[in-house]
């Protein structure tokens, strides 16, 4: 990770200054780009007695994707609000090599699929992180 967040500061330099290029950034290696995709409940599940064990599996299928995810690297954290279900949403952030497999891998979790969450993307760049 300080290898990356150097290079960020390399090209936030680089920028800053007016730089077109710099040798840092010409040889600098091909590296994931960061994403979080927002999770949603969907308004018609908003009522825990409205949840069936279909929406129930769905979430145990969602979870353990992320799990796997996480132990393969791919993702840095993901989490939920501690708040009722018509509050609440979640965060999943993530590597991938470009927006189209963000997407996808954002619109094949289990909970978006079965319809039980709603997801939206967006680019992401982690610029700090507690040791």
């Amino acid at each position: 990770m300080f290898t990356f967040l150097r290079f960020l500061a390399i090209v936030a330099f680089a920028i800053a200054t007016g730089a077109t290029q710099t040798a840092a950034v010409a040889q600098a290696p091909q590296t994931l780009r960061q994403f979080v995709y927002v999770l949603r409940v969907v308004p018609a599940l908003h009522d825990s007695i409205a949840w069936t064990s279909r929406e129930n599996d769905a979430v145990g299928r969602h979870f353990a994707r992320l799990t796997e995810a996480t132990k393969l690297g791919k993702v840095i954290f993901a989490g939920k609000t501690a708040e009722p279900l018509n509050a609440t949403f979640g965060l999943v952030v993530f590597e991938a090599e470009n927006e189209a497999a963000a997407r996808q891998f954002m619109e094949s979790d289990p909970a978006v699929v079965a319809g039980v969450m709603s997801a939206t993307l967006h680019p992401y760049s982690l610029a700090l992180q507690r040791k």
